[in-house]
């Protein structure tokens, strides 16, 4: 085997994933054949085969491979999925998912915090923000993404904004009112009602069973393209590895641009949540978006934006002098909470939960 693991950087099975994933996605492993078994691996590098049995679990809960009984893990993974394959795809309407609730965050710790706040951060909490928000925030939020996401990014590529829906309305003027919007359909009835408002054409583009229909999506003539890879709402699908890397492959070519909604991608109940578009391309033209209003409460309007080096002198140019529109005291509970660990800690309580519920369940 090719694959070389440095055991001092943890986590190991995540070290394998990636090799494995990578050899999928270059056609190593082709559609349909078989990934070597999890003792072989495990012998030839050395580590358990728990650590294996985690990077095969990771694999198949992201849509590259899926365990067949009696025959080991078999790759499903489609590079060519898509635009050539769109004819012969059976359309079937998606079956709406009921949205789980969660438990909510602690509101003691939340007290907590912004008394600690109050008594370190002093007058700090009088100063205006910048108008990417405070730096404090944004450094934490590089930290959380490059632990948690595996997007490695810079703080002069955050933008901190009260909600999605403002931060919306700013990526409109940056890329500007004459493009066409693509946005999935059915979808969270805010995003159609926002692009509109600001006056721009849309294309609605219909769900298959892993995501936006490959015929709709090959036939389309938009220049941007918004999508909710995680869970998107009402239907609750998913877009599988083959879907994502598709829609790469789609903004690709031509002066395109994906606007990625990563809302809800915290409580996935596999061990590590699915690639962002953002670290799939290698286009540099992914707006990567989320909010803590789910995470969180609804009542905190923060959310961030990560834009795509290429537009971050673009955007210092034409909105770099728009005031932060939230207030510096939330923006140093935000960080606080962060990073304490009690953000992520009531993360994985959730997940936790969810993983004992469905597991009940079965």
């Amino acid at each position: 085997m090719k694959y070389v693991i440095d055991k001092n950087n943890r986590p190991v099975y995540l070290q394998l994933y990636r090799q494995i994933r990578d050899d999928i996605i270059q056609g190593v492993y082709p559609l349909g054949s078989k990934l070597p078994s999890k003792r072989l691996l495990a012998g030839e590098l050395a580590v358990s085969t728990v650590t294996v049995e985690h990077a095969y679990a990771l694999l198949c809960d992201e849509g590259y491979a899926e365990a067949r009984e009696r025959s080991g893990y078999l790759v499903i993974f489609r590079p060519s999925d898509g635009f050539a394959a769109s004819a012969s795809v059976e359309k079937t309407a998606p079956t709406p998912h009921a949205v789980s609730s969660y438990p909510e965050f602690s509101v003691s710790i939340l007290s907590k915090t912004i008394r600690k706040v109050l008594s370190d951060y002093s007058s700090l909490i009088l100063e205006k923000s910048p108008n990417t928000g405070c730096e404090a925030l944004r450094e934490t939020i590089c930290a959380y993404l490059n632990r948690n996401r595996g997007i490695h990014v810079s703080t002069d590529q955050i933008v901190i904004g009260s909600g999605a829906e403002y931060l919306y309305g700013l990526i409109v003027d940056l890329l500007g009112r004459n493009k066409i919007y693509a946005i999935e359909t059915p979808s969270y009835e805010k995003i159609e009602k926002i692009y509109r408002a600001a006056g721009l054409a849309c294309e609605l583009l219909p769900f298959s069973e892993d995501g936006i229909d490959s015929q709709a999506l090959a036939a389309s003539k938009a220049d941007v393209l918004h999508v909710t890879p995680y869970r998107s709402y009402p239907t609750g699908i998913t877009a599988s590895a083959s879907k994502r890397h598709e829609y790469i492959r789609w903004a690709s070519t031509g002066h395109r641009f994906i606007i990625e909604s990563d809302y809800g991608s915290e409580f996935s109940v596999s061990s590590q949540p699915m690639e962002p578009l953002f670290v799939l391309s290698e286009c540099d033209n992914v707006i990567y978006l989320n909010t803590f209003s789910r995470t969180i409460s609804p009542s905190m309007r923060i959310g961030y934006m990560v834009l795509p080096r290429q537009l971050i002198a673009p955007f210092r140019e034409k909105l770099g002098f728009y005031s932060c529109t939230v207030p510096t005291l939330e923006q140093y509970v935000l960080t606080e909470l962060i990073g304490s660990g009690d953000f992520e800690r009531h993360i994985n309580r959730v997940r936790r939960a969810k993983r004992k519920e469905l597991s009940t369940q079965r």
